[in-house]
C-alpha cells in the first residue's frame, strides 16, 4: 500500500477541499485533515494549484482544517505534488 494521497476535490455544490483521501465510493469522498479552499489566488486554476501550489499564499482564503469530512457529489479529484501540498498547508488560516 502506497503513501496516502493528498488531493484537491471539487464538489457539485459544497465547494473545493484539499486533504488526505481516506476513501472514495463513486461520487462520495472522505477526506481527513481537510481544508476548504474558499478562495485561491496565485494559481490560474485548480490544476495549477494541484501541480504548483499558490504563489500568493497571503491572498488565499483557506479556513482551518477539519479532522474529517464526507463530501457528496465529487466531480473532480486532483492529486497534488509534494510542493503543492506544502504550499496549500502553509497558507495562513483565514478567519472572518
Amino acid at each position: 500500500m502506497g503513501e496516502p494521497r493528498y488531493v484537491i476535490v471539487r464538489t457539485y455544490s459544497a465547494g473545493v477541499f484539499a486533504g488526505t483521501l481516506e476513501h472514495r465510493t463513486g461520487q462520495e469522498v472522505v477526506l481527513t485533515n481537510a481544508r476548504r479552499l474558499w478562495y485561491w489566488y496565485g494559481a490560474a486554476s485548480l490544476s495549477q494549484l494541484a501541480m504548483e501550489g499558490t504563489s500568493e499564499p497571503f491572498k488565499c482564503k483557506f479556513p482551518c482544517a477539519v479532522s474529517r469530512v464526507e463530501l457528496l457529489q465529487a466531480i473532480e479529484i486532483l492529486d497534488t505534488t509534494p510542493d503543492a501540498r506544502r504550499s496549500i498547508e502553509a497558507v495562513p488560516v483565514w478567519r472572518a
